[in-house]
């Protein structure tokens, strides 16, 4: 375990973020236009690994959420709820758009940081992926790269846990990601990605998944179907994505917390 509290266990785990956190591209097989999730699947092995069997639980996370949104609406609720652990992943969606200050931006994640600690809360960070295999997100490999050395030093400095995603060389797999958008990880990418946190926190996982390994090699595709698969992107997300900042919408618009409150989640669930 890095840096920070010795704890293995948690009684009271809140997610804080965007459509990352809120889990997009996992879908929740009881429940229409739902999604499970990385953060559901830790809770669940949280609940697994704590004395009592189970772990209370909220999501705060909505997709389309800027930074400054996750800091202003769902910090003060994850506070008042008195969280022993919080997972606080932002700053992909900023990072995305040109001109945006990384160091800005981490300054005011840090800030939210030592709130938490503060507070007692132990703050699980995570590193964006690196992009250099994307077509045109490859472009914020930069801006990507230096936010990822901030949340290194602020974990450093306020005993937080990072989960590193810029280094994890399986998910530099595209079976990983939903290859309509390429930004959402698949039900497996998700899976991988618990396993990893719960690693990163020092949690015993039973199943004892070896999350590291690669996939098997793909078959190799023709050149007919990789241009298909590029256009069939740019015009189902690239273009509409570029419409929403155009017009100031949010894929966000109108949603809500999926888990706004705590509530116990028993090691029975069956999320991982």
């Amino acid at each position: 375990m890095q840096p920070g509290s010795d704890r293995r266990t948690w009684q009271r785990y809140i997610a804080l973020g965007d459509s990352f956190t809120e889990g997009l591209s996992d879908p929740d097989p009881g429940t229409a236009d739902a999604f499970v999730g990385w953060a559901d699947r830790l809770a669940a092995h949280l609940a697994d690994a704590a004395p009592g069997g189970d772990v209370e639980y909220a999501n705060l996370a909505v997709r389309g959420r800027l930074l400054a949104q996750v800091l202003d609406e769902q910090v003060p609720v994850a506070l008042a709820a008195e969280p022993d652990l919080v997972s606080l992943v932002a700053g992909g969606n900023d990072l995305l758009r040109p001109g945006v200050d990384p160091d800005r931006l981490a300054a005011d994640l840090e800030r939210a940081v030592v709130a938490f600690r503060d507070a007692g809360a132990d703050v699980l960070l995570a590193t964006g992926v690196d992009p250099r295999q994307t077509p045109i997100i490859r472009r914020t490999r930069g801006r990507v790269a230096v936010f990822n050395a901030h949340l290194w030093s602020i974990a450093a400095r306020h005993g937080a846990v990072v989960l590193d995603q810029w280094g994890a060389a399986w998910l530099q797999d595209a079976r990983m990601w939903d290859p309509g958008d390429r930004i959402h990880l698949t039900a497996e990418g998700h899976r991988r990605t618990a396993l990893a946190a719960a690693a990163a926190l020092g949690v015993p996982v039973a199943d004892d998944v070896d999350w590291r390994r690669p996939l098997d090699p793909a078959p190799p595709k023709a050149v007919r179907e990789v241009a298909a698969q590029e256009l069939a992107w740019v015009r189902g997300f690239v273009l509409p994505w570029i419409g929403r900042r155009l017009t100031g919408r949010s894929s966000g618009d109108g949603r809500a917390a999926k888990r706004p409150v705590p509530v116990p989640l028993h090691r029975s669930a069956q999320l991982r």
